[in-house]
């Protein structure tokens, strides 16, 4: 039993780097088996085919990001932190996130994040209501806005090298910042 959770450990990281880099039509089984230490049929075994595969590594990767980044609308400078921290951490959860979006924008995922997005912008609309937050953009702006200023660094070309020539808390506070700068009263 212990060789068996090893390998589907094994598995599920070789995929999470496969998918991170080449999203799921680019991803070869063959690389991840290969990637794992075992072959095809282990990954079949324990996971059924490519696309079960997927939905694995992206509720694991994804899925754990909704739920351990939950918003904060009385702290939304710390939450867009956490948000850039995850990203740091995790450079694979947003390529996964975007490939998501380019090949599988349907399914099971696709519902669970518009949930999970759906109880942020009531907690920010709560906010609002209680007078706790600046009514200056709706809870979608506000959102939209902050996951935009977190994943800025993330996204940026690398052609500007700013990933090598700002240091990472550097980048936090700036990102920090801007989300305060965002919500202070206008």
């Amino acid at each position: 039993m212990r060789d068996a959770a090893e390998t589907k450990r094994r598995l599920l990281a070789a995929a999470t780097e496969e998918f991170a880099e080449r999203g799921i039509a680019g991803a070869r089984v063959d690389r991840i088996a290969d990637t794992a230490g075992c072959n095809k049929a282990m990954l079949y075994k324990y996971f059924g085919n490519k696309d079960r595969l997927f939905d694995t590594v992206f509720g694991e990767s994804v899925g754990n990001f909704v739920i351990d980044v939950p918003v904060d609308a009385d702290d939304l400078p710390g939450y867009a932190g956490k948000l850039f921290d995850r990203y740091e951490e995790r450079p694979e959860t947003l390529r996964l996130a975007v490939w998501h979006r380019l090949e599988r924008p349907e399914g099971k995922w696709v519902t669970e994040i518009v949930l999970a997005n759906e109880i942020r912008l009531a907690t920010l609309q709560r906010a609002q209501d209680e007078g706790r937050l600046s009514k200056h953009y709706t809870p979608l702006e506000l959102l939209v806005l902050i996951q935009s200023i977190s994943t800025a660094w993330a996204t940026t070309n690398s052609e500007l090298g700013v990933r090598t020539t700002i240091p990472s808390a550097q980048r936090r506070r700036l990102v920090v910042d801007a989300v305060r700068r965002l919500i202070a009263e206008h």
